[in-house]
């Protein structure tokens, strides 16, 4: 490994650390947005039930906010329950667009890398050219020169190329996966507002009313 550091020459340290920053960011976007860590699997059955018990108090409401993402958009309708359907929904609306923001936390970041490193990598590549160019004299060629140039530009290039796909395909994937949550997060704070304050049915025509004239 430090050959080939040692062969890529001193542009290979932005590359080195851009792929580093890639890994833990990779990493931790990984351990963030597991499905059962953002949308636990019972959670929207067991605060309907807890509701229609009679066992919503505020100490529980905090729990509920903290205990997962999708558990903070849920405490905020709840804690507007008694203002009615139009007010959960503008309360757990608000609160889901934080949740978004926090949930898309690093992913431009990642996305920059991806973008950036094959940038790096032509960077490298242009520096290798230079040496390249500079091992050329009238007296002669200087051999050992000539290969330290090509070996910077190739090593860089393919590390450039290296460390921008797989961010590229970290990005698109947990950037997919956000939207997934949103849309499943949306359906489940719908289906909470509609359980605690079911629609009223629009009232029966009284028999014998008069019917309207046309």
């Amino acid at each position: 490994m430090l050959s080939i550091i040692q062969a890529a020459g001193w542009p290979v340290w932005f590359l080195i650390l851009a792929s580093v920053m890639a890994v833990a960011l990779i990493i931790e976007r990984a351990m963030s947005l597991r499905r059962k860590r953002v949308l636990p699997d019972t959670l929207l059955e067991q605060t309907i039930q807890q509701h229609r018990a009679r066992q919503t108090t505020a100490e529980s409401v905090q729990k509920l906010e903290a205990g997962s993402p999708l558990g903070r958009v849920f405490a905020s309708g709840l804690r507007q329950a008694a203002a009615g359907r139009d007010a959960m929904r503008e309360a757990m609306e608000q609160t889901g667009r934080a949740v978004a923001h926090e949930l898309e936390r690093y992913l431009g970041a990642l996305g920059t890398i991806a973008a950036i490193t094959p940038l790096l990598g032509l960077f490298g590549t242009v520096v290798g050219m230079i040496e390249i160019f500079g091992a050329s004299a009238p007296s002669g060629t200087n051999p050992q020169a000539l290969a330290h140039g090509i070996s910077v530009a190739l090593y860089n290039t393919a590390l450039g190329l290296v460390v921008a796909i797989p961010a590229l395909i970290a990005y698109r994937t947990y950037r997919a996966k956000v939207d997934g949550l949103l849309v499943d997060m949306e359906q489940q704070a719908a289906r909470l507002v509609d359980a605690l304050e079911p629609r009223r049915a629009p009232a029966p025509v009284a028999a014998g009313a008069a019917a309207p004239r046309r």
